[in-house]
């Protein structure tokens, strides 16, 4: 069958009222995309057929693994604490970093591949996973690398709504995202997760704080292992030493190395338009961009391929360009001046 013979099969039995036909017809085309690579809309499939089985179940909550029942959330209140929920069709490969790095995060998507294995082991899932280091080092894009490897959708948390200058408020929408993201089969994104510190204005004596760090531990401790809390921070210097204990597996983002650095000039020249000549040219351009992050980097090289293309003035699509290393060393030193004023590490 192909996708348009499934599509009629989902319209016919939706308007007959056929639920289980409809069921089975939308599972089916779930398993043709995954078959075909679609995988973004295999998930996005599997997303909508949960969320309605799961508001047709008697009971509308969801055991976790210490015996707590999680109540499937309404969304109202929830739509405001959430950026964005994303699919991903980023891998391992797509993700330039130390080794270490990769190890760590190949060993926890491993955990979550064997989960039925280790459950039945009675052996515990890691799922709560910190990155902390300086911004634009690959922190956002190894979430994406998870929820990818995983086919998982991600929730990325707005943390600016949830911190809250009320008294109790930031811990009563902390739990509203938790129970969104045990309600389904999600991964739980924290960018800026340090945004927590800020609650430390709100109070004199720190209790606001206390009250959050004692709330976000017992809310660890009820997720099911099958969530995942993925937290990002650039300061982790102001997370409280008990939180940051909490989680299962801490890997830190580090600026990148000459070989890094030359690992991310091939990967974003791979489809071979763009071409930087003279080996001792590119060796003094990789100097020149140390101290830079991965995201700076990036961001300089395809500014100065753009710029390369503009001055062919042509409209054609050319076979080949080559990248003037000049104009990619001034906007490096711009991009290093620009960061210097603006007090960013």
């Amino acid at each position: 069958m192909t996708q348009f013979d499934y599509i009629k099969d989902i319209a016919r039995f939706g308007l007959e009222n056929d639920q289980e036909k409809l069921k089975d017809s939308l599972q089916e085309m779930i398993e043709h995309a995954r078959k075909s690579k679609k995988t973004n809309l295999a998930i996005q499939l599997q997303s909508i057929l949960k969320e309605a089985i799961r508001h047709h179940s008697s009971g509308g909550s969801l055991k976790t693994s210490s015996g707590i029942r999680f109540e499937a959330p309404n969304s109202k209140g929830v739509d405001e604490l959430i950026l964005d929920q994303v699919t991903s069709d980023y891998r391992l490969s797509d993700l330039i970093c130390a080794p270490q790095i990769k190890e760590s995060l190949d060993h926890f998507i491993l955990e979550h591949r064997k989960k039925n294995l280790l459950q039945a082991l009675d052996l515990p899932i890691a799922h709560k996973i910190l990155f902390y280091g300086p911004s634009g080092c690959g922190k956002t894009l190894a979430s994406y690398v998870i929820a990818g490897e995983l086919e998982k959708i991600l929730l990325v948390v707005n943390l600016g709504a949830i911190v809250s200058s009320k008294l109790g408020e930031t811990s009563k929408n902390l739990a509203k995202i938790f129970k969104m993201a045990a309600s389904g089969d999600y991964i739980l994104f924290l960018d800026e997760f340090d945004s927590l510190g800020k609650v430390r204005d709100y109070s004199q004596d720190h209790g606001e704080m206390k009250r959050v760090v004692n709330t976000i531990l017992q809310l660890f401790d009820y997720l099911p292992q099958s969530t995942i809390v993925i937290a990002a921070t650039n300061q982790v210097g102001m997370l409280d030493d008990a939180l940051i204990r909490r989680f299962d597996t801490q890997i830190e983002f580090e600026l990148p190395t000459d070989h890094e650095i030359e690992e991310l000039i091939q990967l974003t020249l791979k489809r071979g338009v763009f071409t930087l000549d003279s080996k001792s040219g590119i060796k003094r351009l990789i100097q020149k961009a140390k101290g830079l992050s991965f995201y700076s980097i990036q961001k300089t090289l395809i500014a100065a391929m753009k710029r390369s293309l503009y001055k062919l003035e042509t409209d054609l699509v050319p076979a080949k360009v080559e990248i003037d290393k000049a104009i990619w060393e001034k906007l490096i030193e711009e991009e290093k001046t620009a960061i210097s004023n603006s007090g960013k590490v």
